[in-house]
């Protein structure tokens, strides 16, 4: 069998490449180049980008056989993740591999507006011995205002409050109590507006941050702060900012980022108070090695049909090892409800029980989404786009779990209700230390059957002569019956027949069966 192709985009780190490993097959292009790329990503699996490369809706389009695109990095500017989504493509990257990176470039943009050293460097190297013009101010007991409390965010107070400064921040999204855990100060952020010397920015760059620090904000500040950008191009307006410095209501900046990139004219740049510098926050050896790994892993995860715990477009999160084994079970239990079901139901409940759900158990109901949804739809079905499907033909999804399981350690059961109001319901189970898969109960008829590829159910009304009936006519066909199970809810009462099969059953042979024994119900389950 050919390997999976995995294009490379742009230059990565080489530990990408000995990340991935020997199972794939490696190509290169300019990603940059538009006309390279579409036409060398219609056979790949996976592409892996940094930023200049463009994976819009229109590449997309153009990768048939597409599974994942993995960004090398934090931002997603440069990929349309909606129509990735849409076309059950996982969108993976490496959110945590240049935290430090970026923080320490925050931190160094700080000092260097505070103490005047890109300019003064640039001016000794010109032969200008120029100490009192580049007198600057000092970190200790001044007040840093950082605008965003994430994970960056939280790097850049701890490393500044080591200089002694005072630290507060404007974060919606994070309690008070969380912040007095670190040593910050919650305010409003006309506050930290108000109070800050210093402010430094670490939002992601979305409408409602986008010019964030405007004019507005900037009328509103000390005429002595200076204010450091190294998260994301305009949510600091540059405009706006060069007319505050214009006018001496801001003492000076730090920018790693701009509202157009590459960016090499700008108005600010004609302050010898702004610091600038080309979009490094993620720049260094470290920090691309990492991405690179991260991003490679994940990858080699997505192409064997696992879920990604830095998908950006996979609901679920990170997998607990206990909760992994689930995945295939629920993912089959899906597949089968539906060919019980005979098409999709409007409502369907997935329930968690056991020692198991002590666990973060979302990513058992994608499972069982995504096998739901297998053998009914002409697209791809991934765990990607199965919440999407569900959303476009009006499919209702709940997840309930306990950990009461008295009969089983632990199970999974996929319930639904049909359109005509009808129910059923399908439950399983993994047995012993190999993890065996079984199908332990079905309709409200329990049972203790190991789960294959090739499965048939009877329901019919209890009578002698049944299992007779269906082994001559399997066994005419050629098919062995590999288990069977005959359960009953009471004497003369109703009965269901479930067996495992080595091969498919033709539906002419059930048709013929279900005749004679006046069944009620009959469905073949193949999950090959």
């Amino acid at each position: 069998m050919s390997k999976p192709v995995v294009l490379i985009a742009e230059e990565l780190s080489p530990a990408t490449v000995d990340a991935l490993g020997p199972d794939f097959e490696i190509r290169h292009c300019d990603g940059a180049n538009r006309g390279e790329l579409l036409s060398a990503i219609t056979d790949v699996d996976a592409i892996l980008v940094r930023s200049a490369t463009k994976v819009d809706a229109e590449a997309i389009a153009a990768a048939g056989r597409l599974k994942v695109v993995a960004r090398a990095g934090v931002g997603l500017d440069n990929v349309d993740v909606p129509a990735a989504t849409k076309a059950g493509v996982m969108v993976v990257n490496a959110p945590t591999s240049n935290i430090v990176t970026a923080a320490e470039l925050a931190c160094g943009l700080i000092i260097s507006v505070a103490r005047n050293i890109p300019q003064a460097s640039a001016a000794l190297k010109n032969g200008e011995w120029k100490r009192s013009k580049y007198t600057g101010v000092e970190l200790s007991e001044k007040t840093l205002g950082v605008v965003g409390l994430g994970r960056i965010g939280v790097l850049v107070a701890q490393r500044m409050s080591a200089f002694g400064m005072n630290i507060v921040a404007y974060d919606p999204y994070v309690q008070p109590a969380r912040a007095a855990q670190m040593g910050v100060r919650l305010l409003t952020l006309d506050e930290v507006l108000e109070q800050s010397d210093f402010i430094t920015v670490h939002l992601p760059k979305t409408p409602e941050t986008l010019g964030l620090i405007g004019d507005e904000a900037l009328r509103k500040v000390k005429p002595t702060l200076r204010i450091v950008n190294a998260a994301r191009g305009g949510i600091v307006d540059e405009i706006a900012l060069a007319a505050a410095l214009k006018e001496g209501r801001v003492a000076g900046a730090g920018l790693d980022v701009f509202s157009k990139e590459p960016c090499t004219d700008s108005p600010l740049f004609e302050f010898d108070a702004v610091v600038a510098t080309p979009h490094l926050g993620a720049s260094t050896d470290e920090a691309q090695e990492k991405a690179g790994v991260a991003v490679a892993k994940s990858v080699r995860l997505a192409l064997a049909g696992e879920l990604v715990p830095d998908a950006v477009n996979v609901q679920g999160g990170v997998i607990a090892e206990d909760v992994r084994p689930g995945l295939p079970l629920a993912e089959k239990l899906g597949r089968i409800f539906t060919a019980l079901a005979g098409g999709i139901a409007v409502r369907l409940d997935v329930e968690v029980r056991g020692e198991i759900t002590q666990h973060d158990v979302k990513v058992l109901e994608l499972a069982a989404l995504k096998g739901a949804f297998a053998d009914v739809v002409e697209d791809s079905v991934s765990y990607v786009n199965a919440p999407l499907l569900a959303q476009e033909r009006g499919v209702e999804i709940r997840l309930t779990t306990s950990s009461e399981s008295p009969d089983h350690r632990n199970v999974v059961t996929v319930r639904g209700t049909l359109a005509d109001g009808g129910e059923i319901s399908v439950s399983g189970t993994l047995a012993g230390p190999k993890n065996i898969e079984k199908v332990v109960e079905v309709d409200g008829f329990d049972m203790d059957l190991v789960l294959t590829s090739h499965m048939v159910f009877l329901r019919y009304e209890d009578k002698p002569g049944v299992v007779g009936v269906i082994g001559r006519h399997l066994g005419e066909a050629g098919v062995n019956i590999a288990g069977m199970q005959v359960c009953r809810a009471a004497k003369g009462g109703q009965a269901l027949v479930a067996l495992t099969v080595d091969t498919t059953v033709n539906p002419q042979i059930l048709t013929e069966i279900a005749t004679e024994i006046g069944a009620e119900f009959v469905r073949s389950v193949n999950l090959d």
